[in-house]
């Protein structure tokens, strides 16, 4: 089966990446030192159905205080790889455009979960200050909504701002690939940065991979991560 893969969003190196890496490869990270990097380990994950197989697989988070020291900001760095693999043809009926505006292809769709008019794998993170992510899920009509413009054009970059306050729920996207035929496709991210500013209390985020598939049988899942910490 072949392997449609994105290698992309891998940032430049930059001075506090490479020294978590240095503190990390001897042992350093450590949740109680003071200011200290935190390196959290996720689980992998695994969602299959009709003609799909879907997955999360190395994923990863630093946790980093934010360079601000106002204590309402932090930095977290999210790395991992996600996949589908499709054996289904996505062909028929371009399927349901469930957006605010079904007649405006552009802007149909939300919360990165509705067709576009090609099938499509994208993945991407939830996040929230002072509420537990484990119970939100994509299209649940978050006041906080999907946060495109940060989410898209920060994750190509390598960085995303974040500006989020108590009790409020955004979505980062990191990327999303069209599905043009069956095979493996793959969207691998590495050290995508998340700084967070205006979160006074705690913060949580999870990820989610959703994969869509149009045609005479519509499919349409979502693969959540693990919620974690981010301070």
């Amino acid at each position: 089966m072949s392997e449609n893969r994105n290698p992309g969003l891998r940032r430049g190196a930059k001075v506090a990446g490479v020294a978590a890496a240095a503190a990390l490869a001897v042992g350093l990270f450590s949740p109680g030192a003071a200011n200290a990097d935190v390196f959290v380990p996720l689980p992998d994950g695994q969602k299959a159905g009709f003609g799909y197989t879907m997955g999360l697989v190395g994923s990863s988070a630093i946790v980093s205080p934010s360079l601000a020291s106002n204590g309402a900001g932090r930095v977290v760095w999210v790395s991992g790889k996600a996949f589908a693999d499709v054996t289904v043809t996505p062909e028929g009926d371009p399927g349901p455009n469930n957006g605010p505006e079904n007649d405006d292809a552009e802007n149909s769709g939300t919360n990165n979960s509705s067709t576009h008019g090609a099938s499509q794998i994208n993945t991407g993170f939830i996040v929230g200050c002072q509420v537990d992510v484990g119970g939100i899920s994509l299209g649940g009509g978050i006041g906080g909504g999907l946060d495109s413009g940060d989410g898209v054009l920060g994750a190509l970059s390598g960085s995303i701002s974040l500006g989020i306050g108590p009790g409020e729920v955004k979505f980062v996207s990191i990327d999303d690939k069209d599905i043009t035929k069956p095979g493996r496709y793959a969207i691998d991210y590495q050290d995508v940065q998340m700084e967070i500013q205006g979160c006074g209390g705690f913060a949580q985020a999870r990820s989610y991979t959703n994969i869509e598939i149009i045609g005479d049988n519509y499919i349409k899942a979502t693969l959540y991560g693990q919620p974690f910490s981010i301070g």
